[in-house]
């Protein structure tokens, strides 16, 4: 067997079918082509992605805490506009970065990107202990941490999609079942800290849980592919060119423009039905611990019949059920709403990036799913402030479920189109 040299070539399949040189010196038995699906490695690599996502989309998730304590204390002379502002920065910066992120990953920057995006988090979270001004928490609670999240958070589809291929339902479950944890633990110790030891130090001990969190996900992260300088440069217009791909990019765009919406304003929607203000803090932390068991159901069940065949008809649920919960008043039945809303939206993020890794190659899955976590996090961006100025200019949520509902049924109909291109048939696993 003779080593590989700059002239030999393998094909990559992506929007257009492109080739790319292997790295000089490596044998072409050295790494196997098909994902082992399992084994101690693989599963340490998803170990440590739930920390990840524990540290990153769960902190995100965890804003209301933060939203409600700063309109009563710290930043009390601002509007919940501008203070909303701070954390859909945070959250849209989770995946805007995805595009520079995911290329530099294909091309064999990971360990860099993530040991610098480790630090920024923690010196950012212990940052925040001292502001004292909207400004400053924009900057450092907003875009320092959002961007910090980003460069954590973007190349965790492409890491398991090294590892895993039958069994990536499962893992990517696992992986979104981080977050979960972590946005139903983060609020409720937020809350709990911040009338034991005040603000400070409750950023402070947040800090060094991340220190403990990132470092575990430091340790045991690791791509098993070697990098791959696919054509195309940073962003590949061609990709866009497949009509699944492109068609599946606009459905999550339109899709975050209205997911999120029951998730950032519950709480508030149940003040104002008269359940106790003790209690209502506690509808994000139920959303999310039911979406726990979706995220876990969803990636079973999408191994054996296709990621979008799960995704579509739970992403569907959503979208009724935001249709709904304006008109929900009882306690006892928002509790039923938030944790069906839970289940469903947790199935639909679970295996979000799962058809992205099945329309191309490994060579550029990690520029293929950043192009769509940026697109996704435009929609995020401004999706939440668009249903909190419908909120404030019709007075009520009933409008504010009317756009949010749509947006998301618009989405499902955008995943069956795509999923038909895909399939070219009524029945089939994708």
């Amino acid at each position: 067997m003779s080593r590989a040299t700059s002239e030999d070539t393998i094909p990559v399949v992506s929007a257009n079918v492109t080739t790319v040189e292997k790295p000089r010196g490596q044998l072409e038995s050295d790494i196997p082509e098909d994902p082992p699906d399992g084994g101690f490695r693989a599963w340490l690599v998803v170990f440590g992605t739930m920390f990840n996502t524990f540290s990153t989309l769960g902190y995100s998730n965890s804003w209301g805490a933060f939203q409600r304590y700063y309109q009563e204390t710290i930043l009390k002379d601002s509007s919940p506009s501008s203070i909303a502002w701070i954390g859909s920065i945070q959250f849209a910066s989770l995946f805007l970065p995805a595009l520079v992120v995911g290329r530099l990953f294909d091309i064999g920057y990971f360990r860099s990107v993530y040991i610098a995006s480790s630090i920024l988090l923690v010196v950012a979270t212990f940052l925040v202990a001292e502001c004292t001004v909207y400004w400053q928490f924009l900057l450092c609670q907003g875009l320092a941490t959002g961007i910090a999240c980003g460069g954590l958070f973007g190349p965790t589809a492409a890491i398991i999609a090294h590892w895993f291929k039958k069994r990536r339902g499962l893992a990517m479950s696992y992986v979104a079942m981080g977050s979960s944890i972590g946005g139903t633990v983060l609020p409720i110790m937020i809350k709990h800290l911040l009338g034991l030891v005040g603000f400070p130090w409750t950023m402070r001990i947040i800090g060094f849980i991340f220190i403990l969190t990132v470092g575990i996900s430091n340790l045991t992260l690791k791509r098993r592919l070697p990098p791959k300088n696919v054509s195309g440069g940073l962003f590949n217009l061609q990709a866009f060119k497949f009509a699944p791909y492109t068609i599946y990019c606009i459905s999550g765009f339109v899709n975050f423009l209205g997911l999120y919406t029951v998730l950032a304003y519950i709480d508030v929607s149940a003040l104002s039905a008269g359940v106790s203000q003790d209690f209502s803090f506690y509808f994000v932390a139920i959303a999310n611990a039911s979406s726990f068991f979706g995220r876990y159901c969803s990636g079973l069940i999408a191994d054996k019949i296709g990621s979008l065949n799960v995704m579509i008809p739970f992403t569907a649920v959503a979208g009724v059920l935001t249709y709904i919960w304006p008109f929900v008043h009882a306690e006892a039945s928002l509790v039923v709403v938030t944790i069906i809303y839970g289940f469903s939206c947790g199935s639909y993020v679970a295996l979000l990036t799962n058809p992205l890794v099945e329309m191309g190659g490994l060579g550029d899955v990690g520029r293929r799913t950043g192009m769509f976590r940026t697109l996704i996090g435009v929609g995020g961006l401004v999706g939440t402030p668009i249903s909190g100025a419908i909120n404030s200019a019709t007075g009520g949520f009933h409008a504010v479920g009317y756009y949010a509902g749509t947006a998301v049924m618009v989405a499902v109909a955008l995943m069956c189109v795509a999923r038909q291109l895909a399939v070219k048939r009524l029945l089939g696993k994708f």
